[in-house]
């Protein structure tokens, strides 16, 4: 029999919340994380606001947080998270259990670039009259002024190995970065690892942070965020008729997969089982989904199929919801392509209505809502849904939870590069 999979411990660093009770209630009041951009001058973008983290001090977790003080907002993150989920699973003490059988895998976005000290060192390398810039004084400007610790903590493998190194995760250790189905992806691939008896136990989920000016304005040049500066609050809107982008937000969260029967003879509590998991890809474009879904509705068909279920046992999705008006027709007509009529009354809602994007942690945030939604029978909603799409005609839950009793839910992340993600979790039961 194949090795089954549940989820013993979670964590999260969020725009609504450091924990996971902060996050889900907050999500089921329908309460909104944007606001303006602080951290840093964003009057000159078409964008000014997103879902920033506030008040996190990684302090909280480490005792000798400083020795990270140059490491990018994804690694100190992803600490916070990782802290909460491997102490939540009862892992925290390093001599519990056969370390090398336990292992880290993130969907983790790149540290935070020097943004000052290359845009000065790009300006010195351009003289007045010049029609083109010198790389010998582009690179004379920027090496006295680059700190090379902070460059190390650029690369996305150190987060995972931070985290290993931190909790003595002795066992698989690996990093991706497919976009906004990363945290999920890793995720699923965890899971594999522990199916096929390669770890007993996984540190998985995704980390990241872009609000910083490259990443606005990357997003921006993309023309993939919002505009609506004069009400940042509302402009998250998924599968409304008016929505026109996405709101970029930040954090991390890691849940911990643990094999059964590892997880009973140490007498660890149960949250959920991670039952399927599918992956595919468009081959498409590298911003746009493919118009049909067809690379979503492989991905949703094949989790199903790997959690041995079918369509009618679902009873929520959690979408990926991003208040595009690509992605959101797209992602309603592969859920009506794959579930039919059960479509019709099939509860949907997107997290990123109240928490905005979070990039390569959207993912697991949006799984750990979806194991709240099964223990605690509430489905959060899709807030800021004033008018209806005749694209998008399903039940999105708008703007008040739902108290709803479901054992199955399907979590879906789909990223720019036409990468597909789709977990089912399911409440646990021998």
């Amino acid at each position: 029999m194949r090795r089954r999979v549940v989820i013993t411990g979670m964590g999260v660093v969020t725009p609504l919340g450091h924990t996971v009770a902060e996050l889900f209630a907050a999500q089921a009041e329908g309460r909104s994380a944007v606001g303006p951009i602080t951290r840093f001058d964003a009057r000159a973008l078409p964008t000014t606001f997103g879902a920033e983290v506030k008040n996190f001090d990684l302090r909280r977790y480490l005792k000798d947080a400083d020795r990270f003080a140059r490491s990018g907002l994804n690694t100190r993150f992803a600490i916070g998270a990782a802290k909460q989920a491997i102490e939540n699973a009862g892992l925290l003490d390093a001599s519990r259990g056969d370390r090398s059988r336990i292992g880290v895998y993130l969907g983790v976005g790149e540290g935070q670039d020097n943004f000052p000290a290359l845009i000065n060192s790009a300006a010195a390398a351009v003289t007045t009259g010049a029609d083109r810039a010198d790389p010998a004084r582009f690179v004379t400007a920027l090496l006295p002024v680059l700190d090379p610790r902070a460059e190390v903590e650029v690369e996305m493998h150190t987060t995972v190995g931070h985290l290993a190194n931190l909790f003595a995760l002795d066992g698989p250790n690996a990093s991706c970065l497919t976009a906004c189905a990363a945290g999920s992806q890793a995720i699923g691939e965890a899971v594999e690892l522990i199916r096929a008896g390669d770890a007993d136990a996984m540190a998985a989920g995704g980390s990241q942070s872009m609000l910083h000016p490259l990443g606005v304005a990357g997003f921006t040049r993309l023309g993939a965020l919002s505009h609506r500066n004069d009400s940042p609050q509302t402009a998250s809107r998924p599968f409304d008729l008016t929505r026109d982008g996405f709101v970029i937000g930040e954090g991390a969260g890691v849940v911990i997969l643990e094999e059964l029967e590892h997880a009973k003879v140490r007498g660890a509590t149960i949250y959920a089982e991670l039952t399927g998991y599918g992956s595919t890809a468009d081959a498409y474009r590298m911003t746009d989904p493919h118009p049909s879904g067809k690379g979503a509705i492989r991905c949703i068909a094949n989790a199903l199929a790997d959690a041995r279920l079918n369509a009618t046992d679902i009873g929520y999705i959690n979408a990926h919801g991003t208040s595009t008006q690509a992605n959101d027709a797209m992602e309603t007509a592969a859920i009506k392509s794959v579930f039919g009529e059960h479509a019709r009354t099939l509860p949907v809602s997107s997290s990123k209505s109240t928490l905005g994007h979070l990039i390569a942690a959207a993912g697991v945030v949006e799984l750990v809502t979806a194991v709240m939604a099964i223990r605690a029978g509430v489905l959060p909603p899709t807030i800021n849904y004033e008018m209806p799409d005749p694209a998008c005609d399903l039940d999105y839950i708008p703007n008040a939870a739902r108290e709803v009793s479901v054992d199955h839910v399907l979590s879906n992340s789909f990223g720019f590069g036409g990468q597909n993600v789709a977990l089912t979790v399911s409440r646990f039961r021998e």
